[in-house]
């Protein structure tokens, strides 16, 4: 079974300083991600570039399938030796899992990880290996949709320390905390939430260190396959309807044309629905074994234009349309399903122009479908999703 990890995370940086000690790298690959959470020694400037340079080489070297012992004396031999303590010292966990669920984890001094499954706390073996004269840890397992993957730093398990509470939240109460959340079925997006919230209250507001935590979700990889316009050439109709109709997961037809070749090529018929939901929207209809039909170059506008405010807005959320899903115009529809409801998304885009696309009252570039689909695919990226383009 295949699956998909969505990654997120949040930070706190420490009272006074202007940029924060801890970074995070989140790489995506064909086959799975890898995930870098590094604490640069002490707190500012000096400490973010330390971290920043450890999660930046450890992500690429591991990426380019280089051995953890090569990452190690990489990294020591590029941080910067910091002045005043004579080190070039930045703790790292390195994360790697691919889509048949195999994972490996790799830890230098940071906290353990906190691995959640069915709402119990697991205890991972792992193995301690010996680089440059460095204690690693690294951890093998087997990930299965569902499981829940948490890293933090130390400024998680030290939060209240010397106030609110005096040796610390501490790593059991962190893990207790999250098997709670877990528990009320919380998404992983809202458990890095409310953990980082709960750090800064502990904190009293004025952060003592750097605080990140990465959220790490797993769940069943589901395709959307979206097909946006006419072939250039009439003759790659057939081709590009069967390509859609054979397609594993959701299927989405963008366009009245569009639509209109899919009903001839399968002679299933195409059935309009002419309540408008949204005025400004022209109405969705529906074709036999399709998810999804709208209208094609103002809805995909529309539908850019709520992601684009969502990810400008708003911190990543598996149900951040819970407030959209009850509409029912094109737009929100096809957000929703972009969003919520897959992992992977292939769009196939004709190259037909449409001569009713030059009018002056569709939005400002909206003549222009490419555009509009390759803005989508970038925000879709920014939300996690690995998304294709193939042109017609």
């Amino acid at each position: 079974m295949k699956i998909f990890a969505e990654v997120f995370t949040k930070s706190l940086t420490k009272k006074g300083e202007e940029l924060c000690g801890d970074s995070v790298e989140v790489v995506q690959s064909e086959d799975g991600i890898i995930a870098v959470m590094a604490d640069g020694l002490g707190s500012g400037v000096k400490a973010s570039i330390l971290s920043t340079l450890t999660v930046r080489i450890a992500s690429t070297m591991i990426k380019n399938r280089a051995s953890i012992e090569e990452v190690v004396k990489t990294l020591i031999n590029t941080l910067p030796v910091c002045r005043v303590r004579q080190l070039a010292y930045s703790t790292f966990s390195i994360l790697e899992i691919n889509d048949d669920g195999e994972g490996r984890l790799f830890e230098f001094d940071n906290p353990p990880v906190i691995y959640i499954r069915d709402g119990k706390v697991l205890k991972l073996p792992y193995r301690e290996l010996r680089v440059e004269e460095r204690k690693i840890l690294e951890y093998r397992f087997e990930a299965f949709p569902g499981d829940k993957i948490f890293l933090v730093s130390d400024g998680v398990i030290h939060a209240g320390v010397g106030g609110v509470l005096n040796v610390g939240w501490q790593w059991p109460n962190v893990a207790e905390y999250l098997q709670r959340l877990d528990r009320r079925r919380y998404f992983v997006s809202e458990m890095v939430d409310q953990l980082i919230k709960t750090c800064s209250h502990l904190y009293s507001g004025n952060p003592g260190d750097d605080t990140t935590v990465v959220g790490v979700g797993l769940r069943k990889s589901e395709l959307i396959t979206v097909l946006v316009g006419p072939p250039e050439d009439r003759s790659k109709d057939a081709e590009v309807v069967k390509k859609l109709i054979d397609s594993e997961g959701k299927k989405v037809v963008c366009g009245g044309t569009t639509a209109n070749i899919v009903s001839r090529e399968t002679g299933r018929k195409v059935v309009t629905n002419m309540d408008y939901a949204d005025p400004a929207i022209p109405p969705v209809g529906s074709i036999e074994g399709i998810d999804l039909v709208t209208e094609g170059l103002i809805t995909l506008s529309r539908c850019v234009e709520i992601l684009r405010n969502f990810v400008n807005t708003y911190s990543f959320s598996p149900h951040f349309l819970d407030d959209i899903r009850k509409k029912k115009d094109g737009a929100s529809m096809l957000a929703d399903l972009l969003v919520n409801r897959s992992t992977h998304i292939r769009f196939l885009v004709g190259r037909a122009v449409n001569p009713a696309h030059r009018n002056a009252y569709l939005p400002e570039g909206a003549s222009d479908k490419l555009k509009i689909v390759e803005e989508l695919a970038q925000i879709l990226k920014k939300c996690g999703k690995r998304v294709y383009i193939e042109l017609y």
